[in-house]
């Protein structure tokens, strides 16, 4: 979905062509699967971070055409709103370097960005979900003008023959219902996208773990509490996201219907082709754009995988040697609260994955469990209790303190990641995040209980301590 289209009206013939392509991939890629050639060297790190662009009083400011034009790099890009746009972080080994590496390289592209924002009389700003933000500012006057993005609202509407699209949020003391005509609603969901290329032998587990560690993930990164004015979920991306894209495919065993936002079906039992094969046969394709070049690029296969948005996603890529490689990429943490936090979870992630892969806790832990933890943690955060691997409930807080956070330190440790960024981003951010309950949610929640519900004065609150560079359990209120 990252590449622009030459169209945005499709025929019936374009889709019958682009699904005979998009079979045909399937089956080279099926063949890729039991063959040596993916690469295999060693894994790899990286991500993309969605962002927004805020005008002196906070609101949302719909300027991203102006402002990519004035930044100039090709690592920041449009989103699907004008009043957003993303970054993207070259991919890096994952070695002693890599906290210093990731650290280095998004400050210096935030700052660039920064300048270029503060150059139009404006702020950039980095939050799940903008606080400021109205739902009469989601329309498609501030769609971005890419062609892919008026196709994928067009094809999306068509998919539920245009009937409106209803998001009803039930938080434990306020609800949201509102009723859209397009996708724009999506908009309001910035994320941290977390990829990570690993061997194909060990791309199932990395996979289904992903999975195991979605809900402490969205417990220890929540930074979503408010949407429309209304306190829903401490992490409220994830159910508005679901809602504002939700188009029918198919219905799983258990008689669950599955949506193209989703947590999943089950996890792989031998191979990532089982996903690809149940992108082929349970997703109607959706942006039928037919290439020329070779299948062998797997253009088509890619497109399509690109409009099923699983929190846990597997990628396909190529490297500069043009061989084929696996990354799982997971699209649970929202963006913020700031660059330190931003590290210390993209680190965890990666930590907690090698500290569980001998473990293999979805042995203990049913998918079913793994379900219901996410939706527990994004809903309350770090008050919540989940299910693990001795089959009792566990508060998250002790889960994380207790196992998850040391053992990746102790995993990454092993990697040659030094001891003391490892104390500074795991140890004084994320044990202190934990133990605080002091999280980006938190830190929203508590500023307007004790100010009342002044939005525009909470969201300047936020861009101060966030231009201070310190991790949110630090911020002022």
């Amino acid at each position: 979905m990252g590449s622009e289209i030459a169209k945005t009206e499709f025929s019936e013939e374009d889709f019958r062509q682009f699904h005979q392509n998009l079979r045909k991939e399937t089956r080279i890629l099926m063949e890729w699967f039991s063959s040596d050639i993916f690469d295999n060297h060693q894994e790899m790190c990286g991500f993309e971070l969605e962002a927004w662009l805020v005008d002196q009083h906070c609101d949302p400011t719909a300027r991203n055409e102006e402002f990519l034009k004035r930044v100039n790099n090709p690592l920041v890009v449009p989103e699907l709103s004008k009043y957003n746009f993303e970054l993207n972080i070259a991919p890096h080994p994952l070695d002693r370097h890599l906290p210093e590496f990731l650290n280095r390289e998004l400050q210096k592209l935030w700052n660039l960005c920064a300048i270029n924002a503060r150059d139009m009389g404006c702020n950039t700003l980095l939050t799940g979900i903008l606080p400021t933000l109205k739902d009469r500012m989601l329309t498609l006057k501030n769609i971005s003008s890419l062609k892919r993005f008026h196709a994928l609202n067009r094809e999306i509407l068509r998919s539920i023959s245009r009937h409106p699209i209803k998001i009803h949020i039930e938080g434990k003391n306020d609800s949201l219902e509102v009723i859209h005509h397009d996708v724009m609603a999506e908009a309001a969901t910035t994320s941290l996208q977390i990829h990570f290329q690993v061997p194909i032998s060990r791309a199932a587990t990395v996979y289904n773990i992903a999975h195991v560690l979605s809900a402490p993930m969205a417990a220890l990164t929540a930074n979503s509490p408010f949407l429309f004015g209304r306190e829903l979920w401490d992490e409220t991306r994830i159910p508005l996201f679901e809602q504002a894209v939700k188009t029918p495919a198919f219905v799983d065993l258990s008689g669950r219907a599955v949506s193209r936002v989703t947590f999943g079906r089950d996890y792989v039992r031998k191979s990532l082709k089982e996903v690809f094969l149940e992108n082929l046969d349970g997703f109607p394709v959706l942006l039928p754009v037919t290439f020329d070049e070779n299948f062998s690029r797997l253009n088509h296969l890619r497109l399509h995988n690109g409009t099923i948005w699983r929190w846990n996603r597997p990628l396909i890529g190529f490297g500069e040697d043009g061989r084929p490689h696996v990354r799982i990429e997971h699209r649970v943490p929202p963006a913020g609260p700031s660059i330190p936090d931003i590290i210390a979870n993209i680190l965890f992630f990666y930590g907690a994955i090698l500290h569980l892969q001998p473990e293999v806790p979805q042995a203990a832990i049913s998918f079913e469990q793994a379900r219901t933890n996410f939706y527990a943690a994004a809903r309350i955060g770090l008050e919540a209790m989940l299910t693990w691997t001795s089959g009792n409930l566990v508060p998250v807080d002790t889960l994380l303190l207790q196992q998850l956070i040391p053992g990746a330190m102790q995993a990454l440790g092993e990697r040659g990641i030094e001891r003391h960024d490892l104390q500074f981003y795991l140890g004084d951010i994320l044990t202190k995040r934990v133990a605080t309950r002091r999280n980006g949610a938190w830190w929203q929640k508590t500023f307007i209980r004790k100010h009342g519900p002044d939005f525009s004065a909470m969201t300047r609150a936020y861009l101060e301590n966030q231009k201070k560079n310190i991790p949110v359990h630090e911020w002022s209120i």
